[in-house]
């Protein structure tokens, strides 16, 4: 098998992890020999509920003896994207009560530059230096890692930059400026929080010159952080608050969400502003409002931040520097990036799924699933507190 997937599908790297999976289920992944790798990567934070959670299986079962797809986007009422809206819209503060779904996180901030320009009547969209929001062509230009960029130019005009969490920046954001973009933590970067009060002040000073604040909960999103959308942490609200990866619980999904007064931009002038065949697929939106409810319904949230403390006791280690983030979205920060190459590559050797962040080379990626428990934490902890002993005896 592995030769075919070299052959006939198309990889993203040289070197891919290459690992044969027969299954999955709760925090571990199978090969094909069923040898169990315990998960602390969680598909790169898109199982929340880890892996084959039997109520997102059980509700895409009920809808696939249904109907699967019967529409494009937007033209027939169908419940499970309603119902999902309808969630969506009463777990998040005024005035964000309309979403757009679509099929990923990089095609719903495709879709919310779209909405920002609509509704501003302007063009300039300024994103953070070191973001990743995407890799398509509207998401790539808001990068500002030129090495990535240079291959696909010409891309989107008018895009500007400013530094995460350095307020000085704001002098930047005009009259002229549509939108300002920022992931609530930035991610790529190595994990990155807002500090004092950052998002509440860009928020405000977006709002002194009319432009929209959109907030990329891609990854802090759906209770990863204690609350259920990140933002929820740091006293803001945006004008749009952009969904993906983890909302579905493992199936392809992206939304983003505004004002109604906002989102109904796209009905008119022109219509069809902004569609999709299948965003809002009946069995996708089962699986995500199973997701919504199981995490909103149980203590998963609060756990996220006991689980914290959990990671951060059992990863002390010379070889560590520091553990940036909040919740279950973490990265251990090595003092070298051949330490965390060692350390990623060594513990897939070891049963441990660990990977790696964009722009942050001494990061490890912890990012496991809401419903690890204590015991697999102390687990996969023990395994890169072992790989770090022996980086250190062999030198």
């Amino acid at each position: 098998m592995k030769d075919r997937f070299f052959k006939h599908q198309a990889q993203t790297s040289p070197y891919p992890l290459a690992l044969e999976i027969s299954h999955a289920k709760g925090s571990y992944i199978y090969d094909t020999n069923n040898k169990a790798y315990l998960d602390f990567v969680a598909g790169v934070s898109a199982c929340t509920l880890g892996h084959s959670h039997p109520k997102v299986v059980n509700a895409i079962k009920q809808q696939a003896d249904k109907y699967l797809h019967v529409m494009v986007y937007g033209e027939y009422v169908q419940k499970p994207a309603v119902d999902l809206c309808k969630f969506i819209a009463d777990h998040l503060p005024e005035p964000l009560t309309s979403t757009y779904l679509v099929n990923s996180g990089t095609e719903a901030i495709e879709g919310a530059i779209k909405l920002a320009r609509r509704v501003t009547g302007r063009s300039q969209i300024i994103a953070a230096h070191n973001a990743y929001h995407g890799n398509t062509l509207g998401s790539l230009s808001l990068m500002d890692f030129e090495e990535r960029k240079a291959p696909f130019r010409p891309l989107l005009p008018d895009i500007s930059h400013i530094t995460f969490n350095y307020q000085p920046h704001f002098k930047h954001i005009t009259t002229k400026t549509a939108a300002v973009i920022v992931e609530t933590i930035q991610g790529g970067a190595g994990f990155i929080e807002p500090t004092n009060d950052f998002l509440a002040k860009l928020k405000a000073k977006c709002q002194d010159v009319g432009a929209l604040l959109i907030l990329d909960e891609i990854q802090p999103g759906i209770g990863r952080t204690g609350q259920l959308f990140g933002f929820q942490n740091y006293n803001v609200v945006p004008d749009i608050v952009v969904t993906g990866k983890g909302l579905a619980g493992g199936l392809p999904i992206g939304a983003f969400t505004a004002s109604k007064t906002h989102m109904d931009a796209f009905q008119d002038g022109p219509k069809l502003s902004h569609i999709t065949t299948f965003g809002g697929n009946p069995l996708i939106a089962a699986s995500a409002l199973a997701t919504l409810q199981e995490v909103t319904n149980s203590d998963l949230m609060s756990q996220a931040l006991e689980k914290e403390q959990l990671f951060r006791q059992h990863l002390q280690h010379p070889l560590i520097t520091e553990i940036r983030g909040r919740g279950l979205m973490l990265a251990a920060i090595t003092t070298d990036a051949k330490v965390t190459d060692q350390v990623v590559l060594q513990a897939q050797n070891q049963g441990l799924i660990l990977f790696w962040l964009l722009f942050e080379p001494k990061a490890i990626r912890i990012t496991p699933p809401l419903t690890i428990s204590n015991e697999e934490i102390i687990k996969g902890c023990g395994i890169i507190i072992d790989l770090l002993n022996k980086i250190t005896d062999s030198n």
